[in-house]
Parts: structure tokens; C-alpha cells; sequence
């Protein structure tokens, strides 16, 4: 890993994905940062006014190479990137056309660890892991239940002798934004109007978040940076359960036990929170849930009670 920062200045920006929740505020940032910003997809929805759009499958390495052409840049972000292959297609493509690669992982690297403290990016090391670019990633069914396995072994890739200066952004929780798609709030949500009670493991751990606009500038740092090797970006003070549901309140939550997969979202029977050190040794200072967490669920939900 290599530690410090590029000089500021306009730069040829890819961004792989990012056409919702926090990857079109990184597209924003950079834009209103001068940067020159392409975007490429599989063209489903049209970029941003001023941003250059590719269309291809990231799939589909001889489209993605017809696409790309010529081109080289500065830094790519790739957003979409879930499976060893999908990384193994991007390191042979985007071998010497970039001289930055940032990709967003996420805290489910950690799934496999319990620990009572914050985690550091050392626990695991992409250099260790093992990669299988022959089970199913293809299956939808198979890549989600393997979510955090895929960006573990992507990231492996990447990692093993890289052709270009690489990151993983390990991504706490996102939380906050009118436009958040997953629902999970809405689930706490419901079930606090409906009196329909919340399913939990035991023990039901914390874990580590981050708010929409917060990772979209975390990236937009990490872009400028020239440090390499994973970095968790979490915001300080873990959350539970407890602590989100009377966030949102509106009714009187009613806890139920399940087993480990019933349960409901931001409910963990590991406790794996994620230690913040190295991103703000080098320079990000993380806000601390307390800040944000009810602009958050009003955003999210609507509800400000």
C-alpha cells in the first residue's frame, strides 16, 4: 500500500455504474468539481447533461473493449462490480487505460468475522483469499446469497499483481436519501404502524453506517487520493437495531426471535463494525451517526416524529 495525495486538477473520470442512490451524488461531485465524467452502462437510463455515456455489458469483454476504444482516464470508479469475474474481465481491459481504480466493496467482506471491536481493513487481505471464478456468479439467486463472498474474491482479484494503482472502498451500511431502493427502513416503518413484530436474531449485534451523501463524498475523496489497498468508510458510533427503530418511531416496536436468514434488515448475530483509522489517518474525517441518523429516516421514510 502507498500512502499520501495527487495534486488537485481536472481529471478524466469513468464511472462504471452509478446511475442511482449514491453513485449519481459521486457523478455530481465531479461535476461540479470540473472534472470531465463518462459513464458507462448497459444504457438503460440516459447520464446526467454534460456527462459522456458508453453503452455495454461489463460482461461482456469484447463489448466493453468496442466501447471503450481509445479512451483512457485518470481514475475509473466502478460501482456494479460483484464477482471475481467481472473483476478478471476489468483488470485485462482496463490495463493501461487508467492510472487510478477505485471499486466499492462492502462491510459483507467482514461476514465471516466476530469481533467486539471495530474491524481493520488487515482481517482480511485480499492477497489471502481464495478465488473460484467457477461457481455460479452468473445466477442471481447464487450471487446474493454470496454477496459479501463476491466482493471478497473481486477484490482478490484486483489485488493480485495489479496492473494499475487499486482500492476498495469497504462501504458500511448506507442509510438516508428520498431515493434509498432497498426498502429497509420502510420495513421498520411498516411494521411500527402495524404493530407486526420485528424479527431479530439473538444476540442481535451493531454494526457501522454511513450516510448516502457522506459515502458519495468519501469517493469523491478517494478519487483525488493516491493511496491504494482496501479502506473502510464508516461513520463513527455503531448503530443497533433498537437505535434505528426509535429513530423512525411512530408506534411501539415488538421484538420477535428468529433464526439466522429470517430476520429483519440491520439485524446481526456478528458483530463485525468497521474501524474507520486508516481513511481518516489519511485525511477523510467521518461524521458520526448521531448527526444524521433522524435526517436519515425523515428522508427515507417521510416521517419525522
Amino acid at each position: 500500500m502507498t500512502e499520501g495525495k495527487q495534486p488537485d486538477g481536472i481529471r478524466e473520470v469513468l464511472v462504471i455504474g452509478g446511475n442511482r442512490y449514491f453513485g449519481k451524488r459521486l457523478i455530481a461531485r465531479l461535476i461540479a468539481a470540473g472534472d470531465r465524467v463518462t459513464v458507462l452502462n448497459r444504457g438503460s437510463s440516459l447520464p446526467p447533461a454534460g456527462v459522456r455515456q458508453l453503452v455495454a455489458d461489463r460482461n461482456d469483454e469484447t463489448a466493453l473493449e468496442a466501447a471503450l476504444g481509445e479512451r483512457t482516464f485518470d481514475v475509473v470508479v466502478d460501482q456494479v462490480c460483484y464477482t471475481p469475474r467481472q473483476a478478471a474481465v476489468a483488470r485485462r481491459v482496463f490495463a493501461g487505460r487508467t492510472r487510478r481504480y477505485i471499486m466499492t466493496s462492502t462491510v459483507e467482506v467482514y461476514a465471516y468475522e466476530d469481533s467486539p471491536v471495530p474491524i481493520g481493513e488487515a482481517i482480511v487481505d485480499p492477497h489471502t483469499v481464495v478465488v473460484d471464478t467457477e461457481l455460479p456468479w452468473e445466477d442471481g439467486e447464487f450471487l446474493e446469497e454470496h454477496y459479501g463472498e463476491g466482493k471478497r474474491q473481486a477484490e482478490a482479484v484486483f489485488a493480485a499483481a495489479p496492473v494499475f494503482p487499486y482500492v476498495s472502498v469497504r462501504v458500511a451500511h448506507v442509510l438516508g436519501g428520498a431515493d434509498d431502493f432497498t426498502g429497509r427502513l420502510a420495513h421498520y416503518a411498516d411494521r411500527l404502524r402495524t404493530g407486526e413484530p420485528i424479527a431479530v436474531p439473538v444476540p442481535n449485534r451493531p454494526a457501522t453506517y454511513i450516510h448516502v451523501e457522506e459515502i458519495a463524498d468519501f469517493l469523491f475523496w478517494a478519487a483525488g487520493q493516491d493511496f491504494t489497498g482496501p479502506v473502510n468508510a464508516a461513520s463513527h458510533g455503531p448503530l443497533t437495531t433498537e437505535d434505528i427503530v426509535e429513530a423512525i418511531g411512530g408506534g411501539t416496536a415488538v421484538y420477535r426471535e428468529a433464526e439466522v436468514g429470517e430476520v429483519s434488515p440491520f439485524s446481526f448475530h456478528r458483530s463485525y463494525g468497521m474501524d474507520n483509522a486508516r481513511a481518516e489517518r489519511l485525511g477523510f474525517t467521518f461524521s458520526h451517526t448521531k448527526d444524521w441518523l433522524t435526517r436519515a429516516v425523515t428522508e427515507t421514510t417521510g416521517k419525522n416524529d
